[in-house]
């Protein structure tokens, strides 16, 4: 499949903005495929174009490190629940209906590996919201309510050995040694990879690289 221009993804993501309203697009894809680099290029350059859009990452719902130890977790974390799926959810629902306030969202900060609560302020004049992450098509609820907030959904794909070395490198980059980075990556990242993978072809468009 043959990927759209630039240019014309911005156009489709700057039609869904209609006035009034504040639709949602995801950008899903497995962990390393690109999906923030994609989200952070088309939230700066429909901005410069004088497209009011906000950018809330799904990685904000992550779990804390304590709530996982708490649920004995804290070992695969970034699997399908060690998110606050249903937290998520309510964000997306307000942020699709409540045009006339601002609405504050969590951030994952990734020097420290936590999410931080009321970092991302969307405001009433934002007419598109930009989210991405990787389990937006999954079929385990409430997965597909929140896929039913997203006015589309592209999937991001790459091959699988760029990935897989984006993945490696970003780990070490955060604190880990280049050997539990690979080992980490191997055992817990490409298990999560297979299963959004998996939904692959429920997106609204494959974006591939």
């Amino acid at each position: 499949m043959s990927t759209p221009p630039i240019d014309d993804l911005l156009a489709r993501a700057a039609g869904l903005a209609r006035p009034g309203a504040r639709p949602v697009l995801g950008i899903c894809g497995a962990p390393g495929a690109g999906k923030t680099t994609l989200a952070e290029a088309l939230v700066g350059r429909l901005r410069a174009s004088g497209v009011a859009v906000a950018h809330v990452p799904m990685d904000g719902f992550h779990l804390a490190d304590a709530a996982l130890a708490e649920r004995g977790t804290l070992d695969r974390k970034g699997a399908i629940e060690t998110f606050d799926a249903r937290g998520y959810l309510a964000l997306l629902q307000r942020l699709r209906t409540d045009v006339e306030h601002e609405v504050l969202a969590p951030d994952f900060e990734r020097t420290l590996e936590q999410p931080i609560a009321g970092a991302i302020t969307v405001r009433p004049q934002d007419r598109l919201v930009v989210t991405e992450g990787n389990y937006l098509l999954d079929e385990e609820e409430p997965w597909p309510a929140i896929r039913a907030e997203l006015a589309e959904c592209w999937f991001v794909d790459v091959p699988d050995d760029v990935r897989v070395e984006r993945l490696v490198q970003r780990h070490v980059e955060f604190g880990k040694a280049p050997d539990e980075a690979r080992r980490w990556v191997e055992t817990v990242d490409e298990t999560n990879a297979r299963r959004v993978v998996a939904q692959r072809e429920a997106a609204d468009l494959i974006i591939t690289s």
